[in-house]
């Protein structure tokens, strides 16, 4: 057991829980706040949507994450807001009376969850006033499902909120408790449970090399599905998130490329107006990974470090040719992607080495990035088969092609014969069936829940094609552009 102290709705609170405590377990189990649902337990249907609060330039920023999969102890010095915290003096919040006056709940069971997104939407747009969008109203509502109401009054709800008078409470802003909690005793046996969170990567190294056997845990997203999925014991857990050299992004140059380190620890939120920015396939793909809960708590080096075949991230990384860096007592070494990975959720982490930073080189104007992803749902779904496709086109010849996919091995992997037919090749349907063909050489994918071999092998030739077609007629659409990115 270890000690949280952070508040809730305002409130000081102070809980002794175990390290595989979730903030929904906290909230329901031991501090007997039930407004907050398990629906799914994995992330994905946003009925334990909570707000969780930090200080930026004196004032509190909230965003949504899903409590179900969110550890407990990562409220150390952080302020969690639930919807029994929302009315203020009898009176509801915006988000409340929009929900109530546009008829947008049924059961209720998702309904709490519903008006959490809402709240963190609402807060948003009262702190940085811009137009609300349809674009920004599905990514702040595209986590939340409903089984009985429909979306309609939901959005309704939503488009109407601002119309209420609102002023924000004073304890939205109460001063947060400390948060350093790096006074931690390793038991090197490995027998006892801890939740370690350390402030600085030498903090992190030493950690990880006094207990090798511990997990660690940046957002949660994925690794805690082992214990609400899998229900396997989570006790040792080394908490990345608040290493400082791990949460920042810097414009640098690196073995003459220019481009940028990004810590391990920063969130997809928090890339995307760099991806916006340079890399806008990049970013348009962040849209489809997870929803907004998830991309508020995933991080770019999570997705790398997990080392899933489908992980969204690393086949565009490839094609970009980012490079690892990978720290230790003993110091850091870098890795291009396809060395760091090896086999199936295999790394070339050492036991005591963590991913440190992840090098992304600037596109030159000259060069090209498309990015595709296959899923059966359009968002908040993981991949079938992702393809990553970075090219220079010169007088209708390809150059510089460097081609990934997810999906379709054990690890995300370059099609380099593919490459090799390509590049200098013109746009030729000759050229690219040759590609297709080698594909074949290329991978061979496994059948599985997402799609079969067969399936990914001929969605994976789709592709190419594709990117022929758009390339032979670059002012024209393929497909239709909600469905086809």
């Amino acid at each position: 057991m270890a000690t949280i102290a952070f508040l809730l709705n305002g409130a000081p609170q102070q809980c002794d829980v175990s390290p595989d405590t979730s903030i929904l377990t906290l909230l329901r189990e031991h501090l007997a706040q039930t407004g907050t649902k398990e629906g799914c337990a994995s992330g994905d249907c946003g009925a334990c949507t909570v707000a969780i609060g930090a200080s930026t330039a004196g004032r509190q920023h909230f965003t949504s994450a899903n409590a179900c999969i969110t550890p407990a102890h990562q409220l150390q010095g952080r302020h969690l807001v639930t919807v029994e915290g929302l009315s203020e003096k009898g009176f509801l919040h915006p988000a409340q009376e929009a929900m109530v006056k546009c008829h947008g709940s049924q059961c209720g069971f998702c309904t709490p969850g519903i008006v959490m997104s809402l709240f963190t939407l609402h807060n948003n747009l009262t702190q940085r006033p811009a137009p609300l969008t349809p674009e920004r109203l599905e990514a702040a509502l595209g986590g939340n499902l409903c089984r009985c109401t429909g979306y309609r009054p939901i959005r309704d709800a939503a488009l109407s909120m601002n119309d209420a008078p609102y002023q924000r409470p004073q304890w939205f802003d109460a001063p947060l408790p400390a948060s350093e909690n790096e006074a931690q005793v390793i038991d090197l046996a490995g027998t006892t449970a801890f939740f370690a969170q350390p402030t600085s990567l030498a903090a992190l190294t030493q950690l990880r090399q006094a207990a090798p056997q511990a997990r660690l845990v940046a957002g949660g997203t994925d690794l805690w599905l082992e214990s609400t999925q899998r229900l396997a014991s989570l006790d040792q857990l080394i908490d990345v998130s608040r290493v400082a050299e791990l949460l920042t992004i810097e414009e640098a140059t690196f073995e003459s490329q220019t481009g940028w380190w990004v810590g391990a620890g920063v969130t997809y939120t928090q890339l995307e107006p760099l991806f916006d920015a340079h890399l806008p396939a990049f970013a348009h793909l962040l849209h489809r990974l997870g929803s907004e809960q998830i991309r508020n708590r995933g991080t770019l080096g999570g997705n790398i470090a997990n080392a899933s075949p489908i992980g969204d991230t690393p086949p565009v990384l490839l094609a970009l040719d980012a490079q690892v860096e990978i720290a230790s007592v003993n110091g850091k070494r870098c890795l291009t992607l396809e060395d760091f990975f090896l086999d199936y959720k295999k790394t070339a982490l050492a036991a005591d080495e963590v991913v440190s930073r992840i090098f992304i080189p600037r596109l030159p104007e000259s060069h090209q990035l498309r990015v595709w992803k296959l899923s059966k749902r359009r968002e908040d779904d993981i991949s079938a088969v992702l393809g990553a496709f970075s090219y220079r086109l010169e007088q209708g010849v390809l150059h510089d092609v460097r081609i990934a996919f997810g999906g379709m091995a054990a690890t995300p992997k370059r099609a380099k014969a593919a490459e090799a037919i390509l590049e200098g090749s013109a746009i030729t349907a000759d050229a690219f069936r040759a590609a297709q063909l080698a594909l074949d050489e290329d991978f061979q994918p496994m059948s599985d829940v997402r799609g079969s071999q067969h399936y990914r092998q001929q969605a994976a030739k789709n592709l190419f094609e594709r990117l022929y077609l758009s390339l032979s007629a670059p002012d024209h659409e393929v497909m239709l552009h909600a469905y086809a990115h």
